[in-house]
C-alpha cells in the first residue's frame, strides 16, 4: 500500500527521445497532442505507445516495415494507416535488429488499434488494444484507464467536477493495478480533475493525493485513453499520466 504522504505530481509527459516516424505518421503526440480518428476508416490503423520507463530508445516494425524509430519512454505516436491483416509487431534496439518484444494479431478494415509496450526492459511487454473510433452515446464521453505504472500500488481514481472537492464525490473506478485495463468507461460529458489516491483511502480535507491533474473539459462523444505511467527521476515513487485521444468530434473546438 501506498503512503498517502506521497508528493503530489503533475500532469506531464516524457518524451526525452527524438521520434522518427514514416511519411503517414508525420507527428508524435505530447500530451493530448493529434488527435484521434474523426471519420469513417476505410483500411486500418495503429499507433505505438511507449510507457517502459527503462528501455531503450525502441524502433518499431510491423513484419518487415519499420512504422517508427527511435521511441522513448512517454511518446505516443500518431496513427499510422495500414492495409487489413495479420500482421507481427516488433520492438526493437533502435538502431539495431535485436528484438525486445514481439507480439502477433489482426488488424481488420475500419478499425484503430494502439500497440502499447511497457513494463520494465527485462520484462518488455506489449498489449494490443482496440480503440474506440466512434463517438460515445449523447450527452456522454468514453475514458479507458490503463495502469503502466511498475512502482505504484493500487489505486482509486475520481473525476471531480468544477467546484466539489475530492470528498464530495465516489471513485470512477477503485483498485486499478499494474496492467489493469478498465475499459471504456462512459461518464456526462463536462469537466473534470483527475485524482487518483490509494486503495482504500477515504478521503479527508487533509489527504494527499498520489496524483492530481490539471482541469480537463472533454468535448462531447470523445473517446480518450489515459495511460498510468512511472515518474522517473525521484528518490521516492511516482507517477504521472500521459492521454492519447482516440476519437474527437468534427465538430470539437479545436
Amino acid at each position: 500500500m501506498l503512503n498517502t504522504a506521497q508528493p503530489r505530481m503533475s500532469l506531464h509527459v516524457l518524451a526525452k527521445k527524438a521520434v522518427s516516424l514514416t511519411a503517414a505518421a508525420a507527428c508524435a503526440l505530447i500530451l493530448s497532442g493529434c488527435q484521434g480518428i474523426v471519420s469513417s476508416l476505410t483500411g486500418s490503423q495503429v499507433r505505438i505507445i511507449d510507457a517502459s520507463p527503462d528501455a531503450p530508445g525502441l524502433d518499431i516494425y510491423q513484419n518487415n516495415a519499420a512504422i517508427a524509430y527511435n521511441l522513448g519512454f512517454g511518446t505516443i505516436t500518431s496513427y499510422v494507416p495500414i492495409d487489413p491483416g495479420i500482421y507481427t509487431t516488433s520492438a526493437t534496439t533502435a538502431g539495431t535488429k535485436q528484438i525486445l518484444t514481439s507480439s502477433k494479431a489482426t488488424f481488420t478494415t475500419g478499425s484503430q488499434y494502439t500497440v502499447l509496450i511497457g513494463n520494465l526492459a527485462a520484462n518488455l511487454q506489449q498489449l494490443i488494444l482496440k480503440d474506440q473510433s466512434q463517438p460515445a452515446p449523447l450527452g456522454q464521453i468514453a475514458l479507458r484507464f490503463i495502469d503502466q505504472a511498475t512502482r505504484i500500488g493500487a489505486l482509486d481514481i475520481y473525476l471531480v467536477p468544477p467546484g466539489k472537492k475530492l470528498t464530495d464525490v465516489t471513485p470512477l473506478t477503485t483498485n486499478i493495478n499494474f496492467n489493469t485495463n478498465t475499459g471504456y468507461l462512459y461518464i456526462p460529458t463536462g469537466t473534470y480533475t483527475l485524482v487518483m489516491v490509494p486503495t482504500g483511502t477515504i478521503p479527508a480535507s487533509d489527504t494527499i493525493a498520489t496524483y492530481t491533474g490539471a482541469q480537463v473539459t472533454y468535448s462531447a462523444g470523445s473517446a480518450t485513453t489515459i495511460i498510468l505511467i512511472d515518474q522517473q527521476l525521484v528518490t521516492t515513487p511516482g507517477m504521472q499520466v500521459i492521454i492519447a485521444p482516440d476519437y474527437v468530434s468534427p465538430t470539437a473546438a479545436s
